[in-house]
């Protein structure tokens, strides 16, 4: 039925813009968004919890971690059914691609652990325990070279040298650190800290921190605007994104938007931010150029996050 309700509606639909892909936990799917019209034009079955997404260069395949499994589902975005599973550790949640495509790194909760899998063989070929516990998200550097792994039960960021598969290095920041975003050039990372409401920038030549940048009530999720000018920083107490100028470290503006506000993406232009609101069952949607808040979009039940091609 669900099959038949993603191909139903994306045949009747024009795409006029890029697609918004919602990872809704409790609802077990993926809402998929028209970005030009801010409206839902069609569903994905994914899973029974999906969580972390990823999508290839290519827009055509969509990685997706779901947690009872203890997996990784593969997707065509083309039709309704999945393509693969690949078995991870417990508990996956953050999911991200390298740079050149060729590996997904999934963070395993239980197993204390970041893993590497080969997209083209489609199977693990490293597990690289990490000190923090719990970790939620590992994020590659633009480079390739490095993954920043953060972790519910830590007070740093691990750090992963990519070639080497083993952790390196741990960067102090403060206590349950969240989502991780480079910019552009990979010379800086942010990452959110969600018991200490707090914000760090991190110089990634010599992994310090730069700068300790306070946000709003249980900062968690963070997202890059392409240009790297801005870092945008959704707040799940607050109800809120922070907007913080990367050139000063300075929040600038504050958006409300749904309740507990989690993960988040960009278009590609860096026109409108997508906020998935886990207890609003709604994504916000926030224009960039004026700071504000322009939608709200129904979706499933838990959205965990976005992801846009």
């Amino acid at each position: 039925m669900k099959a038949l309700l993603f191909l139903f509606l994306l045949a009747g639909n024009a795409l006029a813009g890029p697609i918004a892909y919602v990872s809704n936990e409790k609802t077990g799917t993926l809402s998929l968004i028209d970005t030009a019209t801010d409206r839902v034009v069609g569903s994905l079955p994914a899973g029974k919890r999906p969580r972390g997404m990823a999508l290839s260069r290519d827009g055509q395949t969509m990685y997706v971690s779901d947690e009872p499994s203890n997996a990784v589902v593969v997707l065509s975005t083309g039709d309704a059914f999945p393509q693969k599973v690949i078995a991870v550790g417990e508990s996956p949640e953050g999911v991200s691609l390298s740079p050149d495509g060729r590996l997904l790194a999934a963070a395993s909760e239980i197993a204390n652990a970041v893993l590497l899998i080969d997209v083209g063989e489609a199977k693990v070929v490293a597990t690289i325990k990490t000190e923090g516990k719990n970790p939620e998200h590992a994020v590659f550097s633009p480079d390739g070279r490095w993954l920043y792994v953060s972790a519910e039960d830590a007070s740093q960021v691990d750090v992963v040298d990519v070639a080497e598969r083993r952790q390196v290095g741990a960067i102090p920041v403060a206590r349950r650190p969240r989502g991780i975003a480079f910019t552009p050039d990979g010379k800086r990372a942010y990452v959110a800290c969600e018991l200490d409401n707090t914000v760090f920038s991190i110089d990634t030549a010599s992994h310090r921190v730069i700068n300790a940048i306070p946000a709003g009530n249980f900062a968690n999720g963070v997202a890059m605007h392409p240009a790297g000018d801005r870092v945008y920083v959704s707040n799940g107490r607050g109800a809120s994104v922070s907007v913080i100028d990367t050139r000063t470290d300075q929040v600038i503006a504050t958006v409300g938007v749904g309740q507990r506000p989690w993960n988040m993406a960009l278009t590609p232009d860096g026109k409108k931010l997508y906020v998935a609101n886990g207890r609003s069952n709604s994504v916000s949607v926030i224009d960039t150029a004026t700071n504000s808040r322009i939608a709200d979009i129904a979706v499933g039940e838990l959205p965990w996050g976005v992801t846009i091609r």
